[in-house]
This record gives C-alpha cells, structure tokens and sequence, in this order.
C-alpha cells in the first residue's frame, strides 16, 4: 500500500543528461536572466514598529528553484500522506499542512543556520524544510525504524536538530520556546527561536504568559501566528474578541504578513529576525494564511465552511499556483524551463539515497 501511494510522488523523467544539454535542446542557450525584482502584493500591517520590510524583493533562480521544489514536494506529500491514512496505513492523529506550505518555507528561506524552531501537531511541511527527508516523514508516519523519530513519534511528534516538534498541548510551544529562547540567550550565542502556533492556540493563557517572560527578561524569540482561519472548527472571528493577532503581544511589537505569498513571508521573517537578533527583544507575527483539509484527516472540513470556499481559495490564492504565476510573468523562468529545472533539480536530490523511493 505504501509504495503504491508513493508513486504519486515519483519523478518521471529520469534522463541522465546535465541541465544545460536539455535546456539548450528547448531553445534555452541565451544568456539567462539570474535573478529578479517583486513587489509584495498585499502591504504588511505593523504594530509599534516606526517601519517595516521592503515592499520590493529580489529573487535568484536558484532560490526559486528552491522554494518552488520545496512547496511541490510538501504538497505531494500531504497528497499521499492523506491517502494512506485512508488506506489505514497511517493510523492516530494526524494533521495535513497543505495550503499552508508558503509558510515554513519562507520561514526557512528568511532564518540563519542554526536558529530553532518548535510548533504545534501540524508539522510534516516543517519537519522536511528543517532537513528531514521525504522518507523520514512517510516513515515516522507509518511507525517504521526509518522514521526521523524511528516511528515513536508519529503525526503530532516529529523531531530533528534545531527542529523541537510538533507539540500535542494546545499553546505549549508558547513556553518551552521561551525557554530554548532562554538557554540561547544563556549560551550567548545570536541564534533566535521561532515559536509556531495557531489561531485556536493564540487565545491559551501560557501564550500570554510567555509574552510577558519574553519581554521581561529580553528572550530572542519570534512567536509566530500561522493564522488559517479556523480554531478546530470554529472560525477565528467567533473565538477572538480581536483577530488581530499579531497585536495580541501588547507591549511586543508585531507585524502581519501574507502567509500564502512566499516572497512576503520571507521578508517579513527576515525584518523579524533582524530586530531580535539585535537585541531589541522578542516580537510576534501573524501569518494570515489557509488550510485545504479539516482540522484533521478524520475532519471533512466541510460542516463549517463551503466547498465554495476552499475553491475559492484555491483558484485565487493558492502559494503554489500564485509563485508559479510570478516566476513566469517576471521572465526569470519560461513554464518549460521550469519543469526541465525543477525536475532535474529532484532526481539530483534524490537519486544518491533513500528517500528516491518515495519520490
């Protein structure tokens, strides 16, 4: 069952040819453009802060590559993930992140090696960008020794370095980022925590809690929103007296982003990081973004909100689709090259270990 959903995944054009032979038989051999400028299309909100990142960006076509690899990957992934817990070979909790998967990629793409991060139970996107194969995810999600957990973990417990997991206590990543946010204060080192939670979680106590800490003992954290819109299966408008959330740390200066643009998300975590790093103190940011699937595998997601919605969502704001339109309308890279690149980039990944046969 597993290596038959897992062929979703796998790359078909397996050609040993190097990149610039099958670009120049495309009629690519001029001399390529290497990087561009974009404009972040929804403007980002602040909260006691005098300025905010730059609304233009520049792009290399190895970044591109990157990111865009990296979305398809977690995209397919959650596809087979979601089949298999239908074929009961993955069984308990379990969570899909598709939709979201701007997020963790530029979050990754605006960090510095080294810089840690933990989060709530939705986190198979942020397992892969923190370096844990394809095959470790499927892995640790089919309760095999291969898992990057050897299957102990599972869905909701995935761990890797610098990456302290999925929690399954609503809010507890408030706290025990704070606290790895204090031992990397103590260890004197410049690195910054980012602490993930939803939503649901924003309205938890120890949430405030941990503001205050953070702020009174000037902790080098980044509390992190990623706000899809709905707590379980309440909206947040319905939970929240302010939705605001990148306002909720008070005396903690925010800022908001457009957690489905990628190139937003990066520089927003870029500015973030920059002013803890410096030792201005902690900050929050609310990512405003939106999940496919229910709260989970067993939810619909559908008794809440419409078909029409969720289709809606991803016809007009899909990150995938939305990058993909960027790329191609900004001349760094035609659709053909994009494919060529993008898969060759893949069989390049994967071809040397393990993980090449779950994609």
């Amino acid at each position: 069952m597993l290596a038959t959903s897992a062929r979703i995944l796998r790359l078909t054009c397996l050609s040993p040819k190097p990149v610039s032979v099958l670009l120049c038989n495309r009629g690519f051999c001029a001399p390529p453009v290497t990087e561009a400028t974009f404009e972040i299309a929804s403007p980002f909100k602040l909260h006691r802060l005098d300025s905010g990142p730059k609304t233009e960006v520049t792009l290399t076509k190895d970044d591109t590559l990157k990111y865009f690899k990296d979305m398809v990957i977690i995209r397919r992934m959650e596809t087979v993930v979601a089949n298999l817990y239908k074929e009961k070979s993955i069984r308990g909790f379990c969570h899909l992140y598709s939709g979201q998967e701007a997020c963790c990629v530029g979050m990754e793409a605006g960090m510095k090696r080294g810089d840690c991060v933990i989060s709530s139970y939705r986190t198979h996107g942020w397992t892969y960008t923190r370096g844990v194969s394809v095959l470790g995810v499927m892995s640790e999600l089919t309760g095999r020794a291969s898992g990057c957990v050897h299957g102990k973990g599972g869905s909701m417990h995935m761990y890797c370095e610098n990456f302290f997991g999925g929690n399954g206590i609503v809010g507890a990543q408030g706290p025990l980022g704070a606290g790895i946010a204090f031992a990397l204060k103590y260890r004197k080192t410049d690195l910054v925590c980012l602490a993930l939670y939803g939503d649901g979680a924003a309205n938890q106590g120890q949430i405030f809690e941990s503001y205050n800490l953070a702020q009174l003992w000037n902790l080098p954290i980044l509390f992190v929103c990623e706000n899809n819109g709905y707590g379980m299966g309440t909206p947040s408008d319905r939970a929240a007296a302010s939705t605001e959330y990148y306002t909720r740390g008070d005396y903690i200066p925010g800022i908001w982003v457009d957690g489905m643009d990628v190139l937003a998300v990066r520089a927003a975590t870029q500015f973030a990081l920059d002013h803890v790093r410096s030792g201005k103190g902690p900050m929050v940011m609310e990512a405003a973004t939106y999940r496919y699937h229910g709260h989970s595998v067993s939810d619909p997601g559908t008794s809440y909100r419409t078909r029409e919605e969720i289709a809606e969502v991803r016809a007009k704001r899909d990150p995938i689709g939305l990058f993909k339109d960027r790329i191609l309308s900004s001349g760094l890279l035609t659709s053909e090259e994009l494919k060529v690149r993008l898969t060759t980039r893949m069989i390049d990944q994967y071809s040397t270990n393990q993980s090449s046969v779950l994609i």
